[in-house]
């Protein structure tokens, strides 16, 4: 019930409104949302390398209704990766099953490049941004959202992928047919994140009890961890950590054949103390003034962060 309510906020334009002019929102914020540019978003980035983590970006944008609006979205990655390829933050390491593994790559919605009036553009900008990744040695991850995008979203990296093999994708747990998917994209050097799901979906195509999603995030795990890819297991849940830790030891997978996901601002301090363990640990870092529907999917998707949330927003600190 709580997360309908969130998610019910996230469309409402009044509540937005409420949220954006609260005078304590821009530090409630800044804990899950690493700045609105380029260079805020850099330093982010290199204070998490300093401290042992990878990185992936994510240029907030989704509502995207025009060319203009996608090409500018277009335009602010080949600006983010010009300059984490200055910073030195591109660099590529081997990951196990020849995967690339970089410090820092970027993740695409393609909404906010132009997927809901026209693919071909959407799919036309995501190139552009493959190839700039590509050049600097990094790579690209496809953001997955509501189930009415999944086929197109996946098309596209079909074909993205005849060029640039390193491109990620993203299934969610949530979603009934992910197993199904999980099986065809478990293949050589296919990088496939995980994560449970923070939209809200209709009973005929996704699990609406928690348990039930957790029930299926394992199913979708074990047949990617058999498989022949490399999976990024986005989750702060300690149960699914464990068990994450134990089926890669069942199918004799080392620290550098997976990755841990976790998001900018949540569970730091696990985040520390899994790459101190030798995992490699890739924190989601988003950034950009269009902060609110990203915010509230992570309250959704996470309703323990809501105390956070209210406790900041009556706080006169």
């Amino acid at each position: 019930m709580l997360r309908s309510v969130i998610l019910a906020a996230a469309r409402s334009q009044k509540v937005e409104r409420l949220v954006e002019t609260a005078p304590v929102s821009r530090d409630v914020v800044k804990r899950f949302v690493a700045g609105s540019g380029t260079g805020e978003a850099l330093a982010a980035t290199r204070q998490l390398a300093d401290a042992g983590l990878c990185i992936t970006l994510d240029n907030l944008g989704e509502d995207t209704l025009t060319a203009e609006q996608a090409n500018a979205t277009k335009e602010a990655y080949l600006e983010l990766l010009a300059a984490l390829g200055h910073a030195g933050l591109t660099a590529p390491k081997e990951g196990g099953g020849g995967v690339t593994v970089a410090t820092a790559e970027v993740s695409l919605k393609l909404s906010a490049l132009g997927q809901a009036f026209d693919e071909q553009l959407a799919e036309k900008n995501a190139r552009e941004i493959c190839e700039a990744a590509a050049a600097l040695g990094t790579t690209v991850t496809l953001d997955m959202e509501d189930h009415t995008t999944t086929d197109s979203t996946l098309d596209i990296l079909s074909r993205l992928r005849r060029d640039h093999p390193g491109t990620g994708a993203v299934l969610q747990a949530y979603l009934r047919r992910t197993e199904g998917d999980c099986r065809e994209l478990a293949t050589a050097g296919s990088r496939v994140r995980l994560c449970k799901g923070a939209y809200k979906e209709p009973e005929h195509v996704a699990y609406q009890a928690p348990l039930e999603v957790d029930k299926s995030y394992v199913r979708c795990m074990n047949i990617l961890m058999a498989g022949e890819g490399y999976p990024m297991l986005a989750t702060h849940d300690p149960r699914l950590i464990a068990i994450a830790q134990d089926r890669a030891r069942w199918f004799d997978r080392s620290p550098d054949e997976f990755e841990f996901q976790m998001l900018y601002g949540i569970r730091p301090e696990e985040q520390a103390r899994l790459a101190r363990a030798g995992h490699t640990v890739r924190v989601y870092v988003p950034y950009g003034t269009e902060w609110y529907g990203y915010l509230m999917r992570r309250l959704a998707e996470r309703p323990a962060n809501l105390a956070f949330f209210g406790r900041a927003l009556i706080s006169k600190k």
